[in-house]
């Protein structure tokens, strides 16, 4: 371990620090729920919508990096907080709802355990190793 022990020798946060990026993406889609259900926005399109950011995962058909780094372009919050951001300075309820629900998806991912990816493979991530690679 390096930094203290709070990141791993595969590069994972470990640790209180771990724990802590679990509990934001909770509480950014907990967030994101009660602001979806405070607009009014239809429910159809979130169920629609909510799983529509991991499609990203076909890029991994292509290899480990470029699957890496689509799977990473879109969950990171700063594409839809952009679109939420112009949604509303352009008063565009949909978009606006778009980005709510991409900001859900991306916090239930932290929440549990799905983090950002590393090109060595799709197990790999900041949030510590996922699937059969975590035992």
């Amino acid at each position: 371990m390096t930094e203290a022990g709070l990141v791993g020798a595969d590069g994972a946060v470990t640790g209180g620090a771990r724990a802590l990026l679990r509990l934001e993406g909770l509480a950014l889609f907990a967030a994101m729920i009660v602001l979806y259900a405070s607009r009014g926005g239809p429910w159809w399109l979130f169920a629609v919508l909510f799983l529509a950011p991991d499609l990203s995962f076909a890029a991994y058909l292509a290899g480990a990096r470029l699957g890496a780094a689509a799977y990473n372009a879109v969950h990171t919050t700063a594409a839809p907080i952009v679109l939420m951001i112009a949604g509303s300075a352009f008063d565009q309820a949909l978009t606006v709802s778009i980005a709510i629900i991409w900001l859900a998806h991306i916090g239930i991912d932290r929440a549990l355990g799905y983090g950002l990816k590393y090109a060595g493979g799709f197990n790999l991530t900041h949030l510590g190793r996922i699937g059969k690679a975590a035992s």
